[in-house]
């Protein structure tokens, strides 16, 4: 039996507004990434984040149309912003990486859930939701490293770390946030070997993903494993 997420968010007024609203589009769209993972882990869900399988220029339209405010906020890769009520919706069309520097892709949208999924970082940010709370886990692993508090990169943690290298810092903070136990080894040696890329984050990207880390309740994890590779 899949699993399944529940929360007050999941089938609020605005959430049912918009989610009818693209649907009018014929598009299929789908919870996806912290809210999903946050509800699987009955934590508080603050952000909600669509995905949805047709272009940005579609989602405007429909929005538009359901006299919903959109916000362009990163059209170029395919996202804006829905707001209603006092809610806002972060919605995303399906794509994939054709080309990255370390820290910006370039993109192509597709219909394809799963290569939507494996652009992603962590197993546990690629979950995605249907409107019912269904779950699904396209690259097989994600529920199960959430459950165990198992922060996991998604293939290979070199070929991740190197399409943006903020997902070194992101390790651990996300390990702080979310991990229990020892961190992957094999993240901890890619990240060793590529502390070098940090020097393309802006100093308020850095300052934002410490703070952030350091706001868990035990980061010391964290901290140790980020002097013992380097990263510190």
């Amino acid at each position: 039996m899949a699993e399944k997420i529940a929360g007050e968010w999941l089938f609020a007024p605005e959430t049912a507004g918009v989610l009818k609203a693209l649907k009018s589009s014929g598009a299929t769209a789908r919870f996806v990434g912290g809210c999903v993972r946050d509800a699987l882990l009955e934590r508080r869900v603050s952000d909600i984040d669509i995905a949805i399988d047709a272009d940005p220029n579609t989602v405007i339209r429909v929005l538009t149309d359901a006299e919903i405010r959109v916000i362009p906020t990163g059209f170029s890769h395919g996202t804006v912003t829905a707001v209603k009520g006092r809610r806002s919706f972060e919605i995303t069309s399906l794509r994939e990486d054709t080309h990255t520097d370390g820290r910006r892709a370039e993109v192509k949208f597709t219909k394809d859930w799963k290569k939507d999924a494996s652009r992603r970082d962590f197993t546990m940010n690629a979950l995605y939701a249907d409107p019912d709370g269904t779950i699904h886990d396209y690259l097989g692993s994600g529920v199960a490293d959430a459950l165990a508090r198992r922060v996991r990169f998604i293939g290979s943690a070199s070929d991740r770390i190197q399409e943006d290298y903020l997902r070194i810092l992101r390790l651990f903070r996300f390990h702080a946030h979310f991990g229990e136990g020892a961190m992957e080894p094999d993240a901890l040696v890619a990240c060793a070997g590529l502390t070098g890329g940090l020097e393309l984050l802006s100093k308020e990207r850095v300052g934002s993903e410490m703070l952030k880390m350091l706001s868990a309740q035990r980061p010391s994890v964290a901290l140790d494993m980020m002097e013992q590779t380097g990263v510190l």
